[in-house]
């Protein structure tokens, strides 16, 4: 990858909460409790950083800088960043962006989110909603059903079902396991382990592919941050042995492949994240069966299956193969979603690549606790955001 290298110093992050149950928590403290523990874990301070990129869907124009003065106010840019459901990893991406082009040394990313119970609500009525074009060109394909995200998902899932043969157990599989993963993290929203029969028997929310709560994110209330540093920093600071670099990152938005394929897995951004992967995989110099941990966005349990394809860990229509292998949990060939994924650590939309990149660290750091993915050398990072945009990062422990 050309340019400056780019490694992650430091990380944070709030436990994800149901919206409003922590009384009193709104953004700022959010912002201030996951930058706070970033700074530490950098063992730097705020007047090190010499600029922000701060992440979220919901709220005013510049809650970005509501935010950083909880950390401190020494004048630096900051940015705010919205950029749908990839928007913490969009943060992460121009952060790294500005040590990479040599503008910065000391950068920090960080994203919140302070959501309302429920399906995610739209935003201003008086214009065209952006995910309009994606909606009507789906349901050209798959009758339009109420909430739209996991119609579109779902119908998604029922087309793979239709081509290849998936199964909706395959599905809440997928559930089952995240859950399971998410025991072992302080950080969860939910930390129970269902079984797989509970899963199934749950509320229905698409019944076409029986697609129930507990295989779909919920709405959350969290923050997460990171501090990246150029090879000058981290030299200068003797960091090598704590930090991890990115050694590959890529952002994809819509392709005319979108629409013009006639394709509800590809409406919900299969070849965004399949081009994404191959620039991701080239500039690392890795390849798919390289990597041992991966946190990607299963926002709903069909997701993470076509991710699987998408990132090439199995050929088009073999991802049900995978998850019969037990292929993508702890014994298997990569650990998918340790923290529980956002199906259980929860979905704070403007947080959650920042969350993914913490876990990520943790795990080549080999600080993951009973998350821990024994030996893990190469890690592998997805964030999705539909209307639409795709990050992909690879990461390695420094001192490799």
């Amino acid at each position: 990858m050309s340019g400056n290298r780019v490694f992650v110093i430091g990380v944070g992050m709030t436990k994800f909460e149901k919206p409003g149950r922590k009384e009193g928590w709104d953004y700022p403290a959010m912002a201030k409790e996951s930058g706070t523990r970033a700074l530490e874990d950098a063992g730097i301070t705020f007047d090190q950083i010499e600029e922000a990129h701060v992440g979220y869907v919901y709220g005013d124009s510049t809650c970005g800088q509501r935010a950083v003065y909880e950390l401190g106010m020494t004048g630096i840019p900051i940015t705010n960043v919205n950029n749908n459901c990839s928007t913490g990893s969009t943060a992460l991406y121009l952060a790294a962006r500005s040590i990479r082009g040599g503008l910065a040394d000391c950068v920090l990313a960080l994203g919140f989110e302070k959501m309302q119970p429920g399906s995610l609500a739209g935003g201003a009525q008086d214009r065209e909603q952006p995910l309009m074009r994606h909606i009507a060109a789906e349901s050209e394909l798959f009758e339009f059903a109420f909430p739209a995200a996991p119609w579109m998902f779902g119908a998604a899932g029922l087309e793979h079902m239709q081509r290849y043969g998936t199964t909706a157990e395959h599905f809440a599989k997928i559930g089952e396991k995240n859950h399971r993963h998410s025991i072992n993290n302080p950080y969860a929203q939910f930390q129970d382990e269902y079984s797989l029969d509970e899963i199934k028997a749950a509320k229905m929310i698409y019944e076409p592919i029986e697609l129930t709560r507990l295989q779909c994110s919920p709405t959350s209330d969290g923050s997460g941050a990171v501090v990246l540093a150029s090879e000058r920093f981290v030299d200068e600071h003797d960091l090598a042995a704590h930090a991890v670099e990115i050694v590959g990152q890529a952002m994809v938005t819509d392709l005319e492949t979108t629409f013009t394929d006639k394709s509800a897995i590809t409406i919900v951004g299969a070849d965004m994240t399949r081009h994404a992967a191959r620039k991701v995989y080239e500039q690392a110099e890795i390849e798919p069966a390289d990597v041992d941990v991966i946190e990607l966005h299963d926002c709903f349990s069909v997701n993470e299956l076509l991710t699987y394809e998408a990132l090439g860990l199995c050929g088009e229509g073999d991802g049900g193969k995978l998850i019969d292998g037990a292929e993508t949990t702890y014994g298997g060939t990569w650990v998918v979603n340790p923290s529980g994924g956002l199906i259980s650590k929860g979905h704070p939309l403007g947080a959650t690549g920042l969350a993914q990149a913490s876990e990520l660290t943790w795990q080549l750091r080999g600080t993951a606790d009973k998350r821990q993915v024994e030996g893990a050398k190469i890690a592998l990072q997805h964030n999705i955001g539909l209307g639409g945009a795709v990050v992909v990062t690879a990461y390695r422990p420094a001192d490799r």
